[in-house]
């Protein structure tokens, strides 16, 4: 499933005339791959050993240009660095207070919001963001010991 949207990916951003880099070729396979919803930073990291010539700022540019394009996400919450999320179908978070790891929770009957606010409100609504702090399994599993 990961190969396919990545290959998915690869071919959106063809179309679009963005040459595909190594850099950007892993920065993207990077994403697609995370289970996690890592920062810029967070994929510097990983990425350095393999493209010790590579910057942040590369890692930031092409973010942009993903966001752009529409393949990824960017989640901020106020506190903290940005994080990328490849999975840009309607979903929420569920996020730990303590960690702050972040995991991808569906539930289809939130979008009944958007119909219910335009009701009341008025609104043209657009879009909606919902955000459940909480306590991970982990971190839970920490403190018992």
């Amino acid at each position: 499933m990961e190969n396919q949207r990545l290959q998915e990916a690869l071919h959106s951003l063809k179309n679009t005339k963005v040459r595909m880099t190594p850099q950007r070729h892993a920065i993207l396979e990077f994403l697609f791959s995370a289970r996690t919803h890592p920062t810029a930073d967070d994929i510097y990291k990983a990425l350095e050993g393999k493209f010790p010539n590579m910057s942040v700022a590369t890692v930031y540019n092409n973010l942009r240009v993903f966001k752009e394009v529409g393949l990824v996400r960017e989640l901020t919450y106020g506190d903290s660095s940005s994080r990328f999320d490849s999975n840009t179908s309607d979903h929420y978070h569920v996020i730990c207070d303590e960690c702050g790891k972040i995991v991808d929770f569906h539930y289809p009957g939130l979008d009944e919001v958007e119909t219910l606010a335009e009701h009341v409100t008025g609104f043209n609504v657009f879009n909606h963001r919902m955000e459940i702090y909480g306590t991970c399994t982990d971190c839970q599993n920490n403190k018992k010991h």
